[in-house]
């Protein structure tokens, strides 16, 4: 197989779509976290596949971010480089609570609850160490970083404009429902997730048209031979 721009723009939209479906699927009927359910196959798995959502959500806004580098500017970089890290910190820290948490849940079940409490937007009772700096600077890229880039996307208009302002919203959202109940935190999932699916899609549709493109035209000229 031949790898071109092409190809790897259809691969960057499809791993957004699904970045957006697993970011969504993963916090419906999502169980309450503490130390005990924390060691539970359930949660585990889903763990496991919020680490896979940032990775496929890395490789997403990548391709979106070259298929419009010069729309974009200045401002576009810098979302994405802002949001990129957030996915890169979630990476990691979906790796600890997936393996490392469920491990010490029973030797030390407060400090899995502090750190949950602390993702979850909630207050620690004790002191979790750098790991607090950790998931600030995490939650600051994440949302940020989202409201930075999906505004350079909506000033591109090469992609949906209600997608990128969505994208953008969802910073906004999250910051609100962050004081709320765990219940509603989750929400936070939505604008975002569906946001990912409607770029990747469109970053999947524009990439096969410019596939298609070269083939019409060279058809087009053997035709006025």
């Amino acid at each position: 197989m031949t790898i071109t721009a092409s190809t790897l723009g259809r691969a960057a939209g499809l791993a957004a779509v699904a970045a957006g479906l697993i970011f969504i699927g993963v916090q419906i009927n999502h169980p309450h976290l503490d130390a005990a359910s924390i060691t539970t196959a359930d949660v585990v798995v889903r763990n496991c596949l919020k680490m896979l959502m940032a990775v496929l959500a890395l490789a997403g806004i990548t391709g979106m971010y070259l298929r419009q580098v010069r729309q974009t500017g200045v401002l576009g970089l810098l979302g994405y480089l802002v949001l990129g890290a957030g996915y890169a910190i979630i990476v990691g820290t979906s790796y600890m609570a997936a393996f490392v948490l469920p491990e010490i849940a029973g030797s030390n079940a407060a400090y899995v609850n502090d750190v949950v409490a602390a993702t979850t937007g909630g207050t620690p009772a004790g002191d979790i160490g750098l790991l607090s700096t950790v998931l600030r600077v995490q939650d600051f890229a994440y949302l940020a970083g989202g409201l930075v880039f999906g505004v350079a996307l909506f000033r591109a208009r090469v992609f949906p404009r209600w997608a990128a302002a969505l994208l953008a919203a969802g910073g906004v959202v999250t910051i609100a429902l962050s004081v709320m109940p765990d219940a509603f935190y989750r929400l936070l999932a939505f604008p975002n997730g569906i946001a990912m699916i409607a770029l990747g899609w469109s970053l999947w549709r524009a990439a096969r048209e410019s596939l298609a493109a070269p083939a019409t035209a060279r058809l087009s000229a053997a035709g006025a031979q």
